[in-house]
């Protein structure tokens, strides 16, 4: 169940770091109060899941899947680069969140 609620949260991570761009610089509103709860969603998911998983290991999925699913929303939102390079070392953050996962024994 931890690891569920350690995607969820990285999902949460994404929006929120998403969500950013929509806030200008957290002078909007809606978009400053939705990206704010979303963190702390995030957060507060990524701390029950820290109650049963290593911290070490919790918190390196959870910003690698913020960071590949920020990375991927801003080439698909925002028109961000997408050569062969990026998504290479988007392939080894993935690689590094899969072998977490896959070297976890509990």
């Amino acid at each position: 169940m931890a690891w569920l609620i350690l995607l969820v949260a990285g999902v949460f991570e994404v929006a929120w770091a998403v969500g950013l761009k929509f806030t200008a610089g957290l002078t909007r509103f809606w978009p400053s109060v939705l990206t704010v709860a979303g963190g702390l969603t995030s957060f507060v998911l990524l701390a029950q899941a820290a109650r049963t998983l290593p911290i070490g290991t919790a918190y390196a999925v959870w910003t690698g899947i913020g960071a590949v699913g920020t990375a991927l929303l801003g080439m698909l939102l925002f028109d961000e680069p997408r050569n062969a390079l990026r998504l290479g070392c988007i392939l080894l953050i993935v690689a590094g969140i899969v072998g977490l996962r896959l070297t976890f024994s509990h």
